[in-house]
């Protein structure tokens, strides 16, 4: 039987208005293999990590498609059968550009990907000053995704995102999720909610349709649980900061320890062999052994 996608299994789970997904963020192969070995059974790309992770930068477009598409293989590819949602940002250009963005998302294993209304210059969702497309444009960008997940025959999941809140309001973001809903969108996302009530109401006006949750703590939003937001009647949870955020936390402690020590000081536990066999040693050795090689006959572990 040939393997169902991780893009189809996404949408078959959208079709079960009773199961839920929650996505952790994660930025580089070792948080996803984290997140997989704690049982995640879906993953998001976090444009923030990727462009603090690739690039060293802050979340303000600097990441071109290539660095975004290159990041979400390389994430879907750890664990084929586990969807991974990418940030696509805002498709990277026209029509045109958005069409290829979403085939080579597509192409290259992502399950779903979030498209927005800003301009090219963007910025995270959880900043002030965004700037807006005109809802024409935007509504292109969607139209453009949607048509080219039809072309190539890919159940790619497209999740339309409004960043309308905080400039013009709810009525406009509602608005523009409506249209980009009619244009093929299979889940909307408004970005930036800033109450329960707002979270609740925005699940009411656009019943029948999935929604996500974007849980940047200390951000725009509240904080929202997964069992909460559920309730609420979202049919998807992110959280792009869960694992950048400890990251960044326990790195400056460590790297201030081995400032002030001359040593990191690590728990006995924390060795070479076991940091590799969570980014998968033991299945690598076993390929070796499978095919008839003897490079680990030896073993690995130090006697």
């Amino acid at each position: 039987m040939p393997m169902v996608t991780a893009a189809t299994k996404l949408r078959r789970t959208l079709e079960d208005s009773q199961d839920f997904i929650s996505a952790p963020g994660v930025y580089d192969g070792l948080s996803a293999r984290i997140a997989l070995s704690v049982g995640f059974d879906a993953l998001y790309m976090t444009g923030a990590g990727t462009a603090a992770s690739v690039h060293g930068q802050a979340d303000l477009g600097i990441c071109t498609m290539n660095d975004m598409r290159a990041n979400a293989e390389m994430l879907a590819n750890l664990s084929p059968s586990t969807p991974v949602i990418a940030d696509a940002d805002t498709g990277y250009g026209g029509p045109i550009m958005v069409a290829r963005t979403t085939e080579q998302y597509s192409r290259s294993g992502v399950a779903g990907f979030h498209i927005e209304d800003q301009i090219q210059t963007k910025r995270c969702g959880h900043l002030a000053g965004k700037i807006l497309v005109d809802r024409e444009t935007y509504i292109t960008r969607i139209r453009a995704a949607v048509q080219a997940r039809h072309r190539i025959g890919s159940d790619i999941v497209v999740i339309a995102r409004t960043d309308a809140l905080q400039v013009h309001g709810y009525e406009e973001s509602l608005a523009r999720l409506r249209e980009a809903r009619a244009a093929g969108a299979d889940v909307g996302f408004l970005e930036g909610i800033t109450s329960r009530e707002q979270a609740r109401q925005i699940v009411q006006d656009l019943a029948g349709w999935p929604m996500l949750l974007n849980m940047v703590e200390h951000g725009a939003t509240p904080s929202i649980t997964a069992a909460e937001a559920k309730a609420l009647g979202f049919r998807i949870i992110i959280y792009p900061f869960a694992a950048l955020g400890p990251a960044w936390k326990a790195t400056r402690e460590a790297m201030e320890k081995l400032k002030r020590d001359g040593i990191p000081g690590l728990d006995e536990n924390m060795t070479p062999q076991m940091l590799f066999r969570a980014c998968g040693l033991d299945e690598s050795v076993k390929v070796d052994a499978e095919a008839g090689g003897a490079s680990f006959e030896g073993g690995v572990d130090l006697k």
